[in-house]
């Protein structure tokens, strides 16, 4: 059975859904934009190659590498809000600088912030197939995070849940600040 589509949260034309890789950001991005029948755009997309082959060997991403990526993330955002469309798009976002660039000042950007312990995190990654992020990667990832601070006004979800109960979540904080 479909999820009726949701209310689009007043004030917000494009949400951000940030976390470590194995967080769910893809799934959970996919389906808050589905039910808010918004584009999806998974930040995978905007890597360039060098990136992807770099993860790929096992190598975390140095700052220097992240920054067309990042830049690139933020043009899609802009063009959307441009438009007068609106959007989701995920991005590990784990520094307060990556948000900056991405977010920053946009008030009518929503940053959301897929939270859970490592050990489920751990788990999901080794169950995955076919992507390019090895599970060597999810400790640099933690040590990295930079959890959201209140002036971003993230919206904090606990990923424990089945997928539809998180977006259910997502979208009721988004809706309360309203």
């Amino acid at each position: 059975m479909a999820e009726a589509r949701a209310r689009a949260p007043v004030g917000v034309s494009v949400i951000v859904v940030m976390g470590v890789s194995g967080s769910g950001k893809s799934t959970i991005g996919a389906a808050l934009a589905e039910r808010l029948g918004w584009p999806f755009r998974d930040a995978d997309e905007f890597h360039p190659p060098e990136n992807v082959a770099k993860m790929s060997r096992g190598a975390p991403l140095t700052d220097e590498d992240r920054k067309p990526w990042l830049a690139a993330i933020a043009a899609w955002i802009d063009a959307r809000r441009a438009d007068g469309a609106h959007g989701v798009v995920t991005c590990s976002a784990l520094k307060r600088a990556y948000r900056d660039v991405i977010v920053g000042a946009r008030a009518d950007v929503r940053l959301v912030f897929l939270d859970g312990p490592r050990e489920l995190i751990g788990a999901r990654m080794g169950a995955r197939r076919d992507h390019f992020m090895p599970t060597s990667l999810l400790d640099s990832q933690f040590a990295t995070l930079e959890r959201p601070a209140p002036e971003e006004r993230p919206v904090v979800a606990a990923i424990g849940e089945a997928p539809g109960r998180v977006v259910d979540a997502i979208l009721a904080a988004l809706s309360a600040e309203g």
